[in-house]
């Protein structure tokens, strides 16, 4: 049973001002509240059932299967079609047009006329379509470097090296998992309302669970078929290390722009946990022990993590740095103090780099299950009121919330080239996100409003020739261009952590901080730029597979474990 710790309120959540900046958001990690561990923990907490009623793949790789999950209530079903393609089209871009394995989650268990009716769309990926019956759409390639090593050594009957596992981290990687509409598929309005769906994104992150286990399935069945007699299969703490990866470009990174409520919701759920650990005035023997069992598994996490991305090393030198300094203080600290959580953080926040901070804010919430895990209730956002302009607010009213919450973007000079070089615009060949130079690409004309900033600025200018009694009803019939930057206004004044506050067009934007808050969100470990505007990541890593899950016993899955050599 868990001591329930007094909980004070002496420190209150951190400001929006200072997590709100890219670079911070750009540091965040995985923690108790990422989408993957909250799915994991209600498997383990409802005896979720899974069952594998298909798989019907031949020696070249060719086939599909079926891996199915028993709720409590109902079922899902991971529809796969495996495909054998030449390693010249293996692509991690999202416009590539063929994969080695393709699939769908399907609401309830497949019948075999919609195995068929599915073999006919979920290879086309974009070029196909599904229906509500179906609640996302994915794809994915084979690790070039790892996949056939991996195989090989199977089927001559041995372990491939785990050093060799862990440079990579995964067999197969995504380039995509689409769901809420997606090529037809259904709204996430249809199965918010279930559960195991009321937290955000559990059907993306099921569909990635489930593959994670096909891909260990597959390289076994290979393997056994080349091998005969002399295959083994992989041994389960190689597998249990092996996660899916993924890579997320442009694509992804508006996401956090257009859904400043839902940006707000998991902002405002960590930093809550974080203030109330923070607020424990003191900490038992156990939760030291899990905290310093953990720091000591971040620390191997930092030591496996690889990336040439000259911005990623720079973070990783710090991290490593910044990891043994902090263990180093912790254990000659007084454990047994008045607050000594908080002690710990305002020590960091003086000592090491935001990437450390971070982690550490990630790190404290650990042993407080109780305290933390909650939150996840309200994650979601279904405030459907929060798009309706309120058109009674005053000017005066409207000027306060822009000094207060954009006071960062009207000292900035919108007229220099610098501060406006981006434009984000979609792209017509894939209808999704893409970011130009303004002032050498045709772009201007197709921006879309993806500076809230600038835009700010440019209605807090326009306000200067109403009165401040005025309403904003009146002030927007005659400059309706400022509705969407009057909407978002509105919405952080009561959402504070809705707006990044930062430039998203400057010439200095690094999309992949905007990537790494959303993928750390999702439980991502491992980032690996491999730009500016994409990242390389892994999902489900040292997870439990399916019929382990009644076995692993805590949520802790995310750190990996220490060997005897590690210690």
């Amino acid at each position: 049973m868990e001591t329930k710790t007094k909980v004070d309120k002496r420190v209150p959540l951190r400001a929006a001002d200072q997590v709100m900046r890219l670079n911070r958001l750009g540091s965040f990690h995985q923690c108790r509240l990422s989408f993957m561990r909250i799915l994991t923990r209600r498997m383990v907490k409802e005896k979720w059932a899974f069952t594998r009623p298909v798989f019907d793949i031949n020696a070249n790789g060719v086939g599909h299967a079926v891996y199915s999950a028993h709720t409590p209530c109902r079922s899902y079903s991971l529809v796969v079609f495996a495909h054998d393609i030449p390693d010249a089209d293996r692509s991690d871009r999202v416009i590539a047009h063929a994969w080695d394995s393709t699939f769908t989650l399907f609401d309830g268990i497949p019948t075999s006329d919609d195995i068929e009716r599915l073999r006919k769309n979920i290879p086309l990926q974009e070029a196909g379509r599904v229906t509500e019956k179906e609640l996302s759409v994915s794809r994915a390639n084979r690790s070039v470097r790892l996949w056939e090593h991996v195989v090989s050594c199977l089927a001559d009957g041995i372990q491939p090296e785990i050093t060799e596992i862990t440079k990579v981290g995964y067999l197969m990687r995504t380039t995509a998992v689409y769901g809420s509409g997606k090529l037809g598929a259904a709204d996430r309005e249809m199965i918010s309302g279930r559960p195991e769906c009321a937290a955000p994104f559990q059907i993306e992150m099921l569909s990635v669970f489930l593959t994670r286990t096909y891909v260990r399935d597959l390289v076994q069945h290979i393997a056994k078929i080349r091998g005969k007699t002399k295959a083994v299969e992989l041994d389960s703490n190689i597998a249990r290390c092996m996660g899916i990866g993924n890579s997320t470009g442009l694509g992804m990174a508006p996401f956090l722009l257009n859904h400043p409520n839902l940006l707000n919701n998991w902002i405002m759920a960590r930093e809550t946990a974080i203030s109330r650990v923070r607020n424990l005035r003191s900490a038992s023997i156990s939760e030291k022990n899990i905290f310093c069992d953990l720091l000591e598994r971040s620390i191997l996490s930092a030591k496996r993590w690889q990336s040439d991305h000259p911005y990623q090393l720079t973070k990783l030198m710090e991290l490593r740095r910044d990891l043994h300094i902090l263990a180093s203080y912790v254990k000659n600290f007084d454990f047994y103090c008045d607050f000594p959580w908080d002690k710990i953080f305002l020590w960091s926040e003086v000592t090491l780099s935001q990437e450390a901070q971070e982690c550490l804010a990630s790190l404290i919430l650990e042993p407080y299950g109780y305290l933390v895990d909650p939150l996840a209730e309200n994650m979601s956002d279904v405030d459907t009121d929060a798009f309706r302009i309120n058109g009674s607010m005053t000017i005066a009213r409207l000027r306060q919330i822009l000094e207060q919450h954009y006071g960062w973007a009207l000292n900035i000079d919108w007229t220099k080239q610098d501060n406006c070089a981006r434009a984000w615009y979609v792209s017509a060949e894939k209808a999704e996100p893409r970011l130009g130079e303004r002032f050498e690409e045709p772009i201007a004309a197709y921006e879309q409003p993806l500076a809230p900033g600038r835009d700010a600025a440019a209605l807090f200018v326009a306000l200067d020739g109403s009165v401040g009694s005025d309403t904003i009803a009146k002030f927007l019939l005659r400059y309706p261009e400022h509705r969407h930057t009057v909407r978002r206004a509105q919405i952080v004044e009561k959402a504070p952590y809705a707006e990044i506050q930062d430039n998203t067009i400057g010439s200095d934007l690094l999309p992949i901080d905007m990537l790494r808050c959303k993928l750390a969100f999702f439980g991502a470990t491992h980032f690996d730029p491999r730009s500016d505007r994409w990242v390389r990541i892994c999902l489900f890593g040292n997870a439990p597979y399916p019929e382990d899950l009644q076995f692993s016993g805590v949520d802790d899955w995310s750190y990996p474990p220490l060997a005897i050599s590690d210690t």
